[in-house]
């Protein structure tokens, strides 16, 4: 009997869902949940790694803690010797754009 129902709950839920795309599809105003997802952040060098530490007046030690990697990582992106990839770049973004964003627990 449960599985029933979840089969007809299943069928209301996508027949709705395409009620929903036909009428979006027509013209016709409709509620749609929607989200934008930020494009990639875009590699940085070794300067504006460093103005960014800079910024919040941290020592490399105190950045690495701030972003949960180690103070030898901080070093190297701000030498040129290696380059932060994707989750943290994200942070570097988010510590530019919003220091605050960062500090908040």
């Amino acid at each position: 009997m449960a599985q029933k129902m979840k089969r007809i709950k299943i069928f209301d839920e996508l027949k709705e869902s395409l009620e929903d795309a036909l009428a979006y599809a027509q013209g016709k105003p409709i509620d749609l949940r929607t989200t934008t997802i930020p494009s990639a952040p875009k590699r940085m060098s070794p300067g504006q790694i460093r103005a960014i530490r800079r910024s919040f007046n941290a020592s490399q030690s105190l950045f690495a803690r701030l972003l949960n990697v180690s103070p030898n990582a901080v070093r190297s992106w701000e030498q040129g010797v290696r380059i932060p990839q994707s989750p943290v770049l994200r942070l570097l973004d988010i510590a530019r754009k919003d220091p605050q964003a960062l500090l908040r627990s």
